[in-house]
C-alpha cells in the first residue's frame, strides 16, 4: 500500500478520534492551564486587582495548619480505606469464587452499595449514625446500656466513621474485581499442587496472590488515587468539621474557592495534582517491578 493510500484510510479514525479530542482540550487541558497561571496571581473577591506574586500562593500553602491536617487527612484515609477495602474484598471474593448455592445472591448484596452515590450514602450514615434520638446506632448503643456516642461530632471518630461508610460502600467493587481476575486462573494449578500435597495457604499464598498481581494493582492504585480525592463523603457527614478534623485536600480547596481566593485555590489544586501523579507514578513503579519478578 502507498504512502498516500495508507493516509486516506487514516482519515476516517481520525476524524472519528476529534470530537474526544476536542472535549479532553476543552475540558482539561484548557483548564488545567489556566489553574497553572492563576496560581502564581493574587485573585480574590476581596481586591479588583488580579497582580502576579510568584510562588507565594504556593509558599503560604505549606505554612497553613488547617491544609497540613487536610493533607494529613487526606492522606490517613486513602491509606485505610484501601487496606480495609482489599484486607475484606480479597478473601471474600475468593469465597465467592467457589462453587455453592446462592454465591450470585451474595455477590449481588455485596456490590449494591457501589451502584449507589457516594453523596446519598453519606447522608444515609449521617442519618444512621447521628446521635440524636433518631440515630438507628446510638438507638441500638441505648438499649444495650452503652450511651449515646457522638459519631460525627467526635474529632477521635468522625475520620474513622466516615471510613468506615466507604469501605462498606466500596468494597464490592474490589471484590467483582477481584473476582473477575480469579476465573482467569487455570484450576490445572490447583489440581498440581493439591496433587504435591499443598496446604490451603499455601495455594492462596504460592497461586492466587500471584495470579491475582493485575486486580491488586488496579485496585491500590486506583483505591489510592480515589481515596486523595474525597470530597463528597466528606460534605455530606461532616462537612469538613468538627474542627477541621475531617477536611481534606479537596474539601479545603472547595472551601477556598467559595470564599473567593481563587489564585490560593488554584495553587491547592495544582499541589494536589503533582502529589497524585507522584503517588501513582511510586505505585505503578513498584508493581511494575513486583509484576516482572512474578514473571522472572
Amino acid at each position: 500500500m502507498s504512502t498516500n493510500l495508507r493516509k486516506k484510510s487514516e482519515i476516517p479514525f481520525v476524524l472519528m478520534a476529534m470530537p474526544a479530542v476536542a472535549v479532553f482540550i476543552t475540558f482539561f487541558i484548557l483548564p488545567l492551564v489556566f489553574t497553572i497561571r492563576y496560581s502564581f496571581y493574587n485573585w480574590t473577591n476581596f481586591s479588583p486587582d488580579v497582580f502576579f506574586v510568584g510562588l507565594n500562593n504556593y509558599k503560604k500553602l505549606f505554612s497553613d495548619i488547617t491544609i497540613i491536617g487536610g493533607i494529613k487527612n487526606s492522606l490517613t484515609y486513602a491509606f485505610f480505606t484501601v487496606l480495609l477495602q482489599n484486607l475484606i474484598s480479597l478473601p471474600v471474593a475468593v469465597v465467592l469464587n467457589s462453587k455453592f448455592k446462592g454465591k450470585n445472591f451474595f455477590r449481588a448484596i455485596f456490590f449494591c452499595p457501589a451502584v449507589l452515590s457516594t453523596l446519598v450514602v453519606g447522608y444515609l450514615w449521617k442519618y444512621i449514625l447521628s446521635a440524636s434520638d433518631f440515630g438507628f446506632v446510638n438507638q441500638i448503643l441505648n438499649r444495650l446500656g452503652v450511651g449515646t456516642v457522638n459519631f460525627l461530632g467526635n474529632g477521635k471518630l468522625a475520620l474513622a466513621s466516615i471510613i468506615f461508610t466507604q469501605v462498606w460502600q466500596w468494597f464490592g467493587w474490589s471484590m467483582v474485581i477481584y473476582l473477575g481476575n480469579l476465573q482467569s486462573i487455570s484450576d490445572d494449578l490447583y489440581e498440581a499442587a493439591s496433587i504435591d500435597g499443598a496446604s490451603t495457604l499455601r495455594r492462596f499464598w504460592h497461586i492466587t496472590i500471584p495470579g491475582l498481581a493485575p486486580a491488586i494493582k488496579i485496585n491500590l492504585v486506583t483505591g489510592i488515587i480515589s481515596g486523595l480525592k474525597v470530597f463528597d463523603v466528606v460534605l455530606s457527614m461532616t462537612n469538613g468539621g468538627p474542627a477541621h478534623k475531617t477536611d481534606t485536600i479537596l474539601s479545603l480547596m472547595f472551601a477556598k474557592f467559595s470564599e473567593g481566593n481563587y489564585g490560593y485555590a488554584s495553587s491547592f489544586g495544582i499541589m494536589f495534582l503533582i502529589v497524585s501523579m507522584a503517588l501513582s507514578a511510586v505505585l505503578l513503579g513498584l508493581f511494575g517491578k513486583w509484576e516482572r519478578r512474578l514473571g522472572q
